[in-house]
């Protein structure tokens, strides 16, 4: 199923697309008991399509973006957090910091796994029963803040406003069988800048759960940023970022087309 999270005079609410491309209200919890109605409805301005309660992210999860980096591959998953005041809408703008100036703000294209309810110390084996559906993420990265003015850390770069966007849809588990096997790509400005398979991953989605999951509660409407592949801006000669006027997408396969214009945050 394809679900859409979008904007209603009464707030934020879920449809489902049909093939014939109209959408039907969702009613009830979409992290619990909900239905797809008969109601037809008109969409609102496209939202995120969840609002997150944790967004966690896995570095160096993609063999040749480790080796780019001049970094070797992990023991085992590495994690840092994203805050939640870094989601943005697909079509809204990613904003280059100002008041913190960051001239080094890269693009990471990421399969994103949205957890559907309370998982805890899953095994390889039923991970997936715990997902939800998948989305398109951008990691946004300020790599002058990650690697350097940090502290050592790596929250302060990756966790300013708009940092995360993530849609345009989310499709349901069912339809995704082994996300591990799907086409993702960034195209910046229309340049191919990122194009690999999440087959490439070090540590796939169910191992991700299965670690994440280990002794700590995942909750339902966690988002789990699964790692980008080679072609990041800080490692190409020369480098590339963001600036303002950029246009940036990420596209997976059975996803679809994340796309979001880029600015300088007005202070």
């Amino acid at each position: 199923m394809k679900i859409i999270r979008h904007l209603t005079p009464h707030g934020p609410a879920y449809a489902a697309i049909q093939t014939n491309g109209s959408a039907h209200e969702i009613s009830g919890d979409i992290f619990g008991s909900y239905k797809v109605t008969d109601q037809i409805v008109q969409l609102g301005k496209t939202l995120a399509p969840v609002s997150p309660v944790n967004i966690l992210a896995i570095g160096l999860n993609y063999r040749k973006h480790a080796e780019e980096g001049g970094r070797g591959v992990p023991e085992r998953p590495m994690l840092f957090l994203k805050s939640t005041n870094s989601l943005q809408n697909p079509g809204d703008p990613i904003e280059i910091p100002v008041k913190l100036p960051s001239t080094e703000v890269d693009f990471e294209c990421e399969l994103a796994v949205v957890i559907g309810k309370t998982c805890k110390n899953a095994t390889k084996a039923n991970a997936l029963d715990y997902v939800l559906g998948y989305t398109c993420a951008n990691d946004v990265s300020a790599r002058d803040w990650q690697q350097r003015l940090g502290g050592g850390q790596f929250c302060q770069g990756k966790s300013f406003d708009t940092f995360c966007p993530l849609g345009p849809v989310l499709i349901t588990a069912d339809e995704i069988p082994n996300p591990n096997s799907l086409k993702i790509k960034t195209i910046l400005n229309g340049a191919v800048m990122q194009d690999w398979n999440t087959d490439d991953m070090v540590f796939d989605v169910r191992t991700l759960i299965e670690f994440l999951s280990s002794s700590k509660t995942l909750l339902p409407g966690t988002v789990i940023l699964t790692g980008t592949p080679h072609g990041v801006g800080f490692a190409r000669k020369p480098q590339v970022f963001l600036k303002a006027g950029d246009s940036i997408s990420i596209e997976i396969e059975k996803i679809g087309t994340l796309t979001n214009p880029v600015i300088d945050e007005v202070v």
